[in-house]
């Protein structure tokens, strides 16, 4: 015995599926302003993206727990994804 659904129940449950979803993620704005070695700050300002070096490099502001430095304006969130600060500059 074959089931068949009602195109309205079908359209029902389609709606509550995607109801039930939730809302949409959003996604980030990419900034042409700044260039592939930069990324954008909460202040809006292009910053050096972290760079391996074996000196600190003209700029820095720390240098990460994996080698590389930073170029941060602002001690929250600096070195992310790096292991942490191990030395402030």
């Amino acid at each position: 015995m074959a089931l068949h659904i009602l195109p309205w129940a079908a359209a029902a449950f389609i709606g509550a599926s995607t109801a039930l979803a939730g809302p949409a993620t959003a996604v980030p704005v990419l900034h042409t302003a700044c260039g592939a070695s930069e990324y954008e700050n909460v202040d809006g300002n292009c910053v050096p993206r972290p760079e391996q070096s074996p000196v600190a490099p003209d700029g820095a502001t720390a240098h990460c727990k994996d080698g590389t430095w930073s170029f941060s304006q602002h001690r929250r969130g600096t070195c992310s994804g790096h292991g942490g600060v191990a030395e402030w500059l």
